[in-house]
Parts: C-alpha cells; structure tokens; sequence
C-alpha cells in the first residue's frame, strides 16, 4: 500500500510536465501562425505584432512555471536537464518570431519580399511538427514516432538555410541602398535563427527518444 500511495501522488506532478510542454509548444506555434500572418499584403502589421507580443508573453510564463515545476518537484517524468533544454529552446523560437514581428514593424516594411513570406512559411510549418512532435512525448508508443518528425524539422532546416542564402544574394545583386540592406538582413536572420531554433528542439527531442528506448 505505502509503495502505491507514492506512485499516485507523482503521477499528477509528471501530467503537469506534459500538460506545460504542449502548452508552450501551441504557444509557439500560434505566435508562428500569426507571423506568416504579417508577412501577407494587405494586413495590419501592427495589430498582429501587438497580438504577437502578447502570446510572446504567455509563453514567457509557462517557460517560468515549468522552471519553477522541476525546482520543486521531487521526481520528474524525463531527466531536469532535458525538460529545462526542452522549455528553453522551445521559448527562443518564440522570442524570435516576436524579435522578427517587431522588426517589421518598426523598420516600416509594407511589402515582405518573397523569401521572407517564404521562410515565414517554413518556420510555420516547422512549429506545427514540433507542436505535433511535443504532444508525442507523453505517450511511450508515439514517443517513437517522434524521430520521423525530426528528420521533417532538419529538412526545413536545410530549406531556411538554402532561402537565407538567396535572399541575402538578391538583397545585394539589386542593389538596395544601405539602410534597406541591413533592415533585411536583420529580418532574413531573425526568420532563418528561428527555423534553427526549431532544429534545436529537434536535437532534444530525438536525445529524449533515444534515453527511453
């Protein structure tokens, strides 16, 4: 009896991780969703950077209640170290979509070139695998699955590598005066350290796949 009286006192405290992670990860995912947002013609720029912020800041404080979980919790479901790099990476993708939000606005950008709306759009879709890869974590069969997400969130990846690159070419082959050139560069950075950041949870999350099997 004393054994099971302990084993269902933790299970609620191993959901609460669960629960913060997929909240954090939907989190960055609709901060990501509002950014390809932006980057269409005829939108209010400012109003979805405002909307940007705030969800910039909900994020901010799951980050510090999952923190604040694992200093004091006594038994956790994954290892503190990796649920401490999980939250944080997890949160750096979402600092940038909010840094890259307030660049546009702020640089004044009316029309977004076509590799920014293009690696608006692969960040997009790198968030809703890592969304769909999180909400795996809790499931041991699923868990499994997660390295096939990965393998999707390395090949955007490679695809913001690849549009950074021809963005920067183009911004220089047509010869934008200075000030515009360090405006985009600015946001090509912003938009591909961002998709990198998602490779970054990748990197946890297929560590974590390989301590549990």
């Amino acid at each position: 009896m004393p054994p099971k009286r302990i084993m269902f006192g933790f299970v609620p405290k191993q959901k609460t991780f669960f629960d913060l992670f997929d909240q954090l990860a939907e989190t960055v995912d609709e901060g990501a969703k509002l950014l390809l947002d932006a980057t269409r013609d005829d939108t209010d720029t400012a109003e979805l950077q405002k909307r940007i912020k705030i969800i910039e800041h909900q994020g901010d404080e799951i980050t510090h209640k999952t923190i604040e979980e694992i200093n004091k919790s006594f038994v956790t479901p994954l290892d503190r170290e990796d649920i401490h790099e999980l939250t944080c990476r997890l949160d750096d993708i979402l600092d940038l979509v909010d840094t890259a939000a307030t660049r546009i606005v702020l640089y004044k950008i009316a029309l977004l070139t076509g590799d920014a709306k293009e690696m608006a759009a692969i960040l997009a879709k790198s968030t809703d695998i890592v969304k769909r890869a999180v909400k795996k974590l809790r499931s041991a069969r699923e868990r499994r699955t997660i390295l096939q997400d990965c393998i999707e969130i390395h090949t955007c990846e490679n695809q913001g590598d690849r549009l950074e690159q021809h963005a920067l070419a183009a911004l220089f082959d047509n010869h934008h005066d200075a000030v515009d050139i360090i405006k985009w560069k600015d946001i090509y950075d912003d938009l591909e350290t961002a998709i990198d950041k998602c490779e970054d949870v990748a990197n946890v999350l297929e560590s974590l796949v390989l301590k549990s099997s």
